[in-house]
């Protein structure tokens, strides 16, 4: 009977304990950590729901059953051998100097750690438990001590991530050949390894409510317009969201018109392209988790530049780029034009033409409008079912299946031969737009132009393309007029629009982007001197043979 009187009592005495215990961790409010070990492990295994990927560790430090330790880490994003050793080999075989002098404190042990034990580069103190799960859900790992009211921070991170690899929507021919990856640190340090400049300036934000996501706002001090940064940043901490996953989502909260086709912000893989932007003086804004950077703000002309343009020779450049406003006309207007001259202007097609398009069309029962719309539907329908296929057949499906409906609704008499090269010729030109959002603008704008031109003709098509040309002058981006620079009024300011000039022509920075004192990009006479160089230099003089 006594025995069993005195295992009650236990019990009895167990269980006060552990309502004690329960009642000091729910004291606990996340803003200051406990002296008490047990209880700051508790707050947060409670906070982090016992996830079975929540990895607890706790140890007693230098051999001495008074120092007690835990490390606090989520399995899969942290890097387990560095924190075996250079924090439990460290910690768990080196013990404090002063730990057996009796007026030693433990709260004394984060800063002596700091200092003389652990050899981790990054490491920081945090007093809040929040704190701590809000970087060890990032991937780093805190370290909490027994007696002490500070957490470190150690920055381990080491979840599985994607080696730099080269640009799949942006080849060049010459340039180079790295593109950015879903690691936001990586992305700044190629970013950082293109622009050795101390006036450099990357400033983090967090968005998004459950997701947490690091995102980041790169531009060069001094050069950039404060004003548009501010704006940028004001218009980043102002997204409610609960998760961000790709630049796309920043992208769609902060444009400045979210009703018009034409982007706003181009976004890019390249690094080379980002840091050619920084230097004009645009901000970049890259996101964890997402290979594009953003650039902001953007005008019409960039989206269909390309980077070689400033590798290859202004000649070649511009040739290029005249190329490209072709392609990207014939995208936007060949079928409305093929629609209106063939049902309301064909006195206007030389004769010979008219006879075989009329031949070509004896056999169609539809109109061209419809004819027209059947064929880029079709268009459409396959190159997106080619994109969505594995990447080794998708290509091959998209030709072979056009090449393939061509020729049958050709043979069964539905389209004209004339229809299906404008088709062709509209794919083809929407392919040589170097901005794969900018080319999607336009294969949305062909379809009510197509219409337009059914009612209206020519008269439609004109007036439709007065309202895009209405729209883009009433377009801008933080502040920065959309048609830029063509709306400047300068020729100097149009010698990278159409046309390149040569780089050493090239003295100064857009004005719409930089600041007014460090617009100047070259040193006046070392571009004259240049200049004149190659003016005076005659033809070099063989060599006497001896």
């Amino acid at each position: 009977m006594v025995r069993i009187r005195r295992n009650g009592n236990e019990q009895r005495r167990q269980q006060i304990d552990e309502q004690r215990f329960a009642k000091k961790v729910e004291a606990l409010d996340g803003d200051a950590l406990s002296a008490a070990l047990d209880q700051n492990i508790a707050w947060l295994k409670k906070h982090l729901g016992h996830s079975d990927d929540v990895v607890v560790r706790e140890f007693c430090y230098g051999g001495d059953p008074r120092l007690r330790a835990a490390i606090l880490m989520i399995d899969g994003l942290t890097n387990s051998n560095r924190i075996h050793e250079d924090v439990l080999r460290s910690m768990m075989l080196t013990a404090p100097g002063d730990a057996q002098d009796p007026a030693f404190a433990p709260s004394e042990a984060a800063q002596y750690l700091m200092k003389n034990t652990l050899p981790v580069g990054e490491l920081r103190a945090v007093v809040r438990l929040r704190d701590v799960i809000k970087v060890v859900l990032t991937g780093d790992t805190a370290l909490l001590l027994d007696g002490c009211q500070e957490a470190l921070v150690i920055s381990a991170k080491g979840w599985a991530k994607r080696s730099v690899d080269e640009p799949k929507s942006e080849s060049v021919v010459r340039g180079p050949r790295d593109a950015f990856g879903e690691t936001l640190r990586i992305n700044t340090a190629l970013l950082r390894r293109r622009i050795k400049d101390p006036d450099l300036r990357i400033k983090n934000f967090t968005v998004g409510a459950r997701s947490n996501t690091d995102v980041a706002v790169v531009y060069i001090e001094g050069v950039a317009q404060q004003g548009i940064i501010d704006e940028i940043e004001r218009r980043i901490t102002e997204i409610e969201l609960d998760g961000v996953f790709e630049g796309g989502y920043i992208e769609q909260f902060i444009e400045d018109n979210h009703w018009s086709p034409f982007p706003q912000i181009q976004n890019t893989e390249r690094p080379d392209k980002a840091a050619a932007n920084l230097l004009e003086g645009k901000a970049v804004i890259l996101v964890d988790g997402s290979p594009y950077a953003l650039i902001a703000p953007s005008v019409l002309t960039q989206f269909y530049h390309s980077p070689e343009d400033y590798y290859e020779r202004f000649l070649i450049s511009t040739l290029l780029r005249f190329i490209r406003a072709l392609s990207m006309t014939m995208a936007l207007l060949l079928p409305s034009l093929y629609i209106s001259f063939s049902s309301f202007h064909p006195e206007m097609i030389p004769s010979k033409l008219v006879i075989a398009m009329a031949a070509g069309r004896a056999t169609v029962p539809f109109p061209s409008v419809v004819e027209a719309f059947a064929m880029e539907v079709s268009i459409e329908i396959l190159r997106e079912a080619s994109v969505r296929l594995p990447g080794p057949i998708g290509p091959t499906i998209g030709i072979v299946g056009a090449l393939i409906v061509g020729e049958a609704a050709v043979q069964a008499g539905i389209v004209s031969p004339i229809m299906v090269i404008v088709v062709a010729l509209t794919t083809i030109g929407s392919f040589a737009a170097p901005s794969y959002n900018a080319a999607i603008a336009l294969r949305m704008l062909r379809f009510p132009i197509m219409l337009l031109a059914a009612m209206f003709g020519l008269y439609g098509v004109m007036l439709f393309l007065i309202i895009i040309v209405v729209h883009l002058c009433s377009l801008k981006s933080f502040g920065v007029p959309y048609l830029s620079p063509f709306t400047q009024g300068t020729f100097r300011a149009l010698g990278d629009s159409m046309i390149r000039i040569p780089l050493y022509k090239m003295t100064k920075r857009p004005d719409v982007f930089a600041k007014d004192q460090e617009r100047k990009r070259i040193n006046s006479s070392s571009a004259e001197d240049v200049e004149h160089d190659s003016a005076s230099e005659g033809p070099a003089e063989r060599p006497q043979e001896p």
